[in-house]
């Protein structure tokens, strides 16, 4: 049965190095932290595909006639709008766009930091016998 070993002897760690409550809210809130910045991670993704695509339909909408009308999506529903208003409005919602990109970004660089300053506390007190990496 020692064949079936995933760590050395060596590699062990059975120091008893004990978990207090402080520590065990550390771990909490670090996964809690990765956890949210996943989900940050996967919003930011969407918003820049979201992006992507309105640039695209920026493009398109700059080569139609100022007299024609065009289909424009708010919501779940498409509106025909005079191909002025559809641009007033397509530049509208790539501000939106770009605002919520900004603030997930900062939300994203907060859990960032928040996590790195709980892993060097996490690292210092249980060395190896924890890991915070994915």
């Amino acid at each position: 049965m020692n064949n079936m070993r995933m760590l050395a002897e060596e590699e062990e760690n059975d120091d008893g190095t004990e978990v207090t409550w402080e520590d065990q809210q550390r771990i909490n809130t670090f996964s809690k932290l990765n956890t949210r910045l996943r989900s940050i991670e996967e919003r930011l993704e969407e918003l820049k595909q979201e992006k992507e695509a309105l640039d695209d339909l920026s493009t398109e909408l700059e080569l139609t006639d100022e007299d024609e009308s065009v289909l424009y999506k708010i919501g779940e529903s498409f509106l025909h709008l005079p191909q002025p208003r559809a641009m007033k409005r397509l530049e509208k919602d790539q501000a939106v766009l770009s605002a919520q990109v900004l603030d997930l970004s900062a939300s994203a660089e907060q859990c960032e930091k928040e996590m790195k300053e709980l892993k060097v506390t996490l690292y210092a007190r249980f060395g190896r016998a924890i890991n915070l990496d994915e």
